[in-house]
């Protein structure tokens, strides 16, 4: 009866003594297990990077915005404001407006926001403070407008100018002064529409009395939880559409609805759906270098029993049953693959890590990776030697020992 120790002892001479044949070999399946490897690993890395993404731009958000004038009110905020789960609302209104600082004027995105826009969009400070409820005449600049789109750089307490357009077309311009510079978030990421480091924030009730309006063009939520995120979302959908007087038969048609709400788990599903489609896309043309692997190593081990029929014969006369002569080269095959995959899973982890540093990815290398490497090579290298193994193993060791 062969032992496990000598299966492996023998296997290992055997590749030992025909080491360009077993390389030439073991590189398919490196070649194979590194692609999957690197594939996997920079689907994860895009994964964390979406997501990483996402949260530089808010925390559990929920972002309702109206094409239309004169669909949310003060009555609206305020229902808003006392749903369960919601911990910080802002009202926004927007306009693109002209921006003057000493002789320079640049057209820039303004917002009207409350105090909670900054707690709701993550907002880390460069300088100054953001606003406050009693806020008028002031306004938070994004890193962008206050660094780079001026001639000069705009400081703290500096006055800027900001020429707003009226509904009837008339232009007002109102002085306000530096209160804040927002940090540059450094995401990419602008489905949300927040990118604060080109956009210019003021107290929103600053903003309606210089226009003359009293609507808001939507709001900036922030739930308990990203967990709350979805029935916070929800529940406020419901009460927003009762009181603006959609029928209840229509409250499931966003057709029916005169806003449009999207949140925060919605942008992480749409984003981990496009991740995993593109980690399958790529793992599948991996697979392709390992189902070539697998025909080298199935070629290989056919020759090499061919090249060992003499060597079956003698191990077969001296006792040696075909379940033997079966583990043997089942073994060889599996330590084959093995072998391609420690060096493929190397190759891969190092692969993956130069993509991500081009690419500007985090590293993500789950445990589970590593391990998938070794299955995969050992999986293969015990697929591609059945048959050969199969076939020594039936070998008639009188016809075998008189091979020439």
């Amino acid at each position: 009866m062969l032992s496990l120790a000598q299966a492996i002892r023998i296997s290992l001479g055997s590749i030992g003594s025909s080491k360009l044949r077993s390389g030439l070999t073991t590189l398919g399946i490196i070649i194979g297990v590194a692609a999957v490897i690197a594939n996997v690993s920079l689907g994860a890395s895009f994964n964390q990077f979406f997501n990483d993404e996402i949260g530089a731009v808010g925390s559990n958000f929920i972002v309702i915005y109206s094409q239309n004038d004169n669909v949310f009110f003060d009555s609206q905020l305020e229902l808003i404001r006392n749903t369960p789960g919601v911990v910080g609302v802002s009202p926004i209104n927007q306009q693109m407006a002209q921006v003057t600082y000493l002789s320079t004027s640049r057209q820039i995105d303004i917002q009207g926001v409350n105090s909670d826009y900054a707690e709701v969009a993550n907002f880390k400070m460069d300088s100054g403070s953001f606003l406050d409820d009693n806020d008028q005449y002031v306004a938070v600049l994004g890193s962008e407008v206050a660094y780079e789109k001026f001639d000069k750089k705009i400081s703290l307490k500096n006055p800027i100018e900001i020429t707003f357009r009226l509904e009837d077309g008339g232009v007002v311009t109102q002085k306000f002064i530096v209160k804040g510079i927002v940090q540059d978030p450094n995401t990419t990421f602008a489905q949300t529409g927040v990118e604060p480091e080109v956009r210019i924030f003021i107290p929103i009730d600053t903003m309606n009395e210089i226009l003359g309006i009293d609507y808001y063009g939507g709001f900036f939520i922030k739930a308990e939880s990203l967990e709350a995120v979805g029935p916070t979302g929800e529940e406020i959908d419901k009460r927003l559409a009762r009181s603006l007087g959609v029928p209840n038969r229509d409250l499931e048609n966003p057709d029916a609805k005169p806003y449009v709400l999207f949140d925060q788990i919605e942008i992480l599903e749409q984003t981990n759906q496009l991740s995993a489609a593109l980690t399958a896309l790529l793992t599948s043309v991996a697979l392709i270098s390992l189902i070539v692997g697998s025909i080298g190593i199935m070629n290989i081990m056919l020759v090499t029993v061919a090249e060992r029929t003499r060597e079956i014969g003698l191990l077969k006369s001296l006792g040696f049953s075909e379940k033997d002569v079966l583990s043997l080269f089942i073994i060889e095959s599996m330590i084959v693959g093995l072998i391609g995959g420690i060096f493929g899973t190397a190759l891969g982890m190092g692969t993956a890590t130069i993509a991500n540093s081009f690419l500007d990815l985090p590293n993500i290398f789950p445990l589970s990776l590593i391990f998938l490497g070794f299955f995969v090579s050992l999986l293969v290298g015990l697929v591609a030697g059945v048959y050969p193994a199969r076939k020594a193993a039936r070998m008639d060791p009188v016809e075998a020992l008189r091979k020439e």
